[in-house]
């Protein structure tokens, strides 16, 4: 794929690229509507073929006119009859382009989705990791930008260079009557053109390319200003203008760019383009001569001018063509770069460990994030078994968070082992080891669907399951306000659509936490601060509520409101991603080291 990396890769790489994206393109186009692409090919071979028949009628009826006009009987009725026929070619051309026409509008749609699709599916296989680049969020938008409409632009071009080929070759048989350096001429004078177009293409790839941090940029902000989610914070610290101007900012850059390219590309086509006009006006005059000179008839002068004239088309459609298929080759390749992201082979496939009541067990745990240089776990050990509550207290980005994604292996340590009864979670099926585990995100998702809906989330096989949407929302003490609305669990959250209410941030923590509770099997509860929204009566409600649901479960609760963690069997001081102090409640305060000074500071703001 050096072709698509390296847009100055010597020309023959450059064609070979082409070829190879034409042949993936049309087998994606291909499996996704056979149909419909039958009909493409056939209609292009048909609308390559009735041009050069139009001109040959063309030919016989002006010199049938010729014949008629110096025959003292003429027959008109001929004439007549060639006239029909060329109506009748032509009606067939037309029909043929509105065939292609419409044929072209349904694989748009459909392949589009097909795209759309390949895209989301292959985000599916991604890692954490890979949203949490950069470098892959530019690919991404560039997949998405240009990928879904370009395969089918290069089945499109594809189809038209056959076509116009098809014409061409038509065009050159009927004019290499009159001279094989008419066919010369008509091909030489294309070629010129299609260099500077095939080199503005590689131009505009590296630009869209280079430019993607910003565009990204662009798309963010108009998310900013414009979603309920960032307006309220936009408004009341009037960033309004600033991020707006932001956005005039970039777009002023990205357009001195685009106006540069354009100058220049139309200023050599325009230049170039001159010395087709040149070639036809030369050609023109020459056969003009020949047939002033008695070589040839008016009906051929007329046919040998149309076929010149439709020939430099065909020529500059075709050149056209593979100068816009390299170009599509390029963006492609996004598609296909993006497609081929590696994705790590998952070898677990155990479905339970040999002690089931080991419970979860952290050996020297080490993490650090890609590309960072410092670790965010440092040698973390520690052991929870079934039955048994474990809390974790630390500052902010002390690794609480971290070490829950450890778990549920939404990353894998970098050192180190974590088990699950007895068994190493890169020996467990992932899928097997997410169902046992609830768990709430301080970043939860607040989907714009029903409540039932993101209550039922927590299990997608039972996400439209009423009667455990209204079990696990009493559990998570959702039940109340969701049952005052007047349309009950079916209600629709967000502003996004018609009808859509929003829920207080303690509400939607409550939803949240229902949403927890919807694995009734999982034997793994994980609450990374789940009641940051809520008021101290609630927080106490839920948690008292909380503890007599989960007996016989393992919870590990992060939090830090130390009324909720005092009651925890054991909890761990993580500081700088190290385990500084674990004990109970009471031994750590008696021990008076970091928990003793957090929870006392804390107290002293009740007092």
């Amino acid at each position: 794929m050096a072709d698509a990396q390296d847009p100055d890769a010597g020309f023959l790489e450059r064609a070979l690229g082409v070829f190879v994206y034409s042949r993936r393109a049309l087998e994606l186009v291909w499996t996704t509507s056979r149909p419909l692409t039958i009909t493409l090919a056939l209609l292009t071979l048909v609308a390559g073929i009735l041009p050069a028949v139009i001109a040959y009628i063309g030919q016989l009826i002006v010199d049938g006119v010729v014949t008629a006009m110096n025959s003292a009987d003429p027959d008109t009725g001929h004439v007549l009859w060639l006239i029909v026929m060329e109506s009748i070619v032509v009606i067939l051309v037309a029909a043929s382009q509105r065939g292609l026409s419409v044929s072209q509008s349904l694989l748009r749609a459909l392949l589009g989705q097909r795209v759309n699709v390949m895209i989301l599916e292959k985000a599916l296989t991604l890692q954490l990791a890979n949203f949490e680049d950069s470098e892959f969020y530019d690919k991404l938008t560039q997949a998405r930008r240009e990928a879904s409409r370009r395969p089918l632009s290069l089945v499109n071009r594809t189809f038209g260079l056959v076509q116009n080929a098809i014409s061409l070759t038509s065009y050159a048989v009927l004019l290499f009557a009159f001279s094989p350096w008419a066919v010369v001429i008509l091909i030489g004078a294309g070629l010129p053109s299609f260099f500077a177009e095939a080199k503005f293409s590689g131009d505009a790839f590296r630009l869209f390319r280079w430019r993607s941090p910003e565009t990204r940029m662009q798309m963010y902000l108009e998310t900013v200003i414009a979603r309920e989610d960032g307006v309220k914070e936009v408004k009341l610290f009037q960033l309004g203008p600033r991020l707006l101007q932001r956005y005039r900012d970039i777009f002023k850059k990205l357009f001195v760019e685009d106006r540069r390219l354009t100058i220049r590309r139309d200023s050599w086509g325009f230049l170039l383009g001159l010395l087709s006009t040149g070639a036809f006006y030369a050609a023109y005059a020459w056969i003009v001569i020949t047939t002033m000179n008695g070589e040839i008839t008016l009906g051929a002068m007329t046919m040998y001018l149309v076929l010149f004239r439709q020939g430099q088309t065909a020529v500059a459609a075709s050149l056209s063509a593979v100068s816009g298929m390299y170009e599509d080759n390029l963006y492609l390749s996004n598609l296909y770069d993006y497609l081929g992201q590696a994705v790590p082979a998952r070898l677990g496939d155990a479905k339970q460990g040999p002690e089931p009541k080991r419970g979860i067990e952290f050996r020297n745990v080490s993490f650090a994030y890609p590309g960072a240089t410092e670790n965010a776990l440092e040698d973390v050990s520690f052991e929870l078994s079934p039955g048994n509550s474990l809390a974790l207290v630390g500052e902010n980005g002390s690794g609480k968070t971290t070490l829950i994604k450890l778990l549920t292996r939404l990353y894998d340590p970098t050192g180190g082992q974590i088990l699950l009864d007895g068994l190493d979670l890169q020996q467990w099926d992932v899928e097997a080891l997410r169902k046992r585990i609830g768990v709430i995100f301080q970043d939860f998702g607040r989907y714009q669907f029903s409540v039932g809906e993101n209550i039922g989330a927590g299990d997608v096989r039972y996400i439209d399951d009423a009667e455990r949407w209204a079990i696990a929302a009493k559990t998570g003490t959702a039940a109340p306000f969701i049952e005052a609305m007047p349309d009950g669990y079916n209600t629709q959250l967000g502003r996004w659509f018609k009808g859509g209410r929003e829920l207080s941030g303690g509400q939607w923590q409550k939803i949240a936490l229902s949403r927890a509770f919807m694995r009734t099997e999982a034997d793994i509860l994980v609450l990374d601060e789940p009641t940051a929204a809520m008021d101290a009566l609630s927080e106490a409600a839920i948690f008292d509520h909380f503890r007599s649901q989960s007996h016989n479960k393992m919870t590990i609760l992060i939090s830090h409101r130390f009324s909720t963690v005092r009651a925890a069997d054991r909890i761990i001081v993580i500081h700088e991603g190290k385990i500084i102090e674990q004990g109970t409640h009471e031994s750590l305060l008696a021990e008076n080291g970091q928990y003793a000074h957090l929870f006392k500071l804390q107290a002293r703001g009740y007092q």
